[in-house]
């Protein structure tokens, strides 16, 4: 059963990390984690950016591995609306979290927001205090993101969202 399963998700993961493109052709997307990268260093350095242009932080945790992970980052970067809030309000990055790197600490650090599947966001303060962590099957629809529901999502855990209501 264990092995039928372990299949079963190898083959899904291998058959649905392209995308379709608008000539009805399927391109495999870009991978965005990088397995050498120490996640701690990455999320200070993200934090003292953050801290210095008055922005959140916007951890996407998960890996290439991951075909809605590499679809999110796709989507953050192609749809218009979602990448100008993300550009105007966080120091968006992917932290890796693989076989080959999982990053034991940084996921502490995040209080361990795999347990709500991958990808999942975690919104850092600029003093790297965690506010918020997402699941993103809420952000969903079909094969790919709902643009109202992560527009909406990110625009409740902005800097401004959050002064507005203290």
């Amino acid at each position: 059963m264990k092995r039928i399963l372990i299949i079963a998700l190898t083959l899904l993961l291998v058959t649905v990390s392209y995308a379709q493109q608008k000539d009805g052709t399927e391109q495999p997307l870009p991978k965005v984690y990088d397995e050498s990268i120490d996640a701690m260093s990455q999320i200070d350095e993200a934090i003292a950016r953050a801290r210095k242009e008055h922005k959140y932080v916007l951890c996407q945790v998960g890996g290439n591995w991951c075909p809605w992970c590499l679809r999110f980052a796709d989507f953050a970067t192609k749809d218009s609306v979602v990448s100008q809030i993300i550009a105007n309000n966080f120091i968006y990055i992917h932290v890796n979290t693989s076989r080959n790197n999982r990053n034991i600490e940084a996921m502490q650090r995040l209080e361990n927001p795999g347990r709500f599947g991958y990808p999942v966001f975690v919104i850092l303060d600029a003093d790297g205090r965690r506010l918020h962590t997402q699941n993103s099957s809420y952000l969903e629809e079909g094969k790919g993101y709902n643009q109202r529901k992560v527009a909406g999502f990110l625009n409740n855990w902005t800097e401004e969202a959050i002064r507005n209501i203290k």
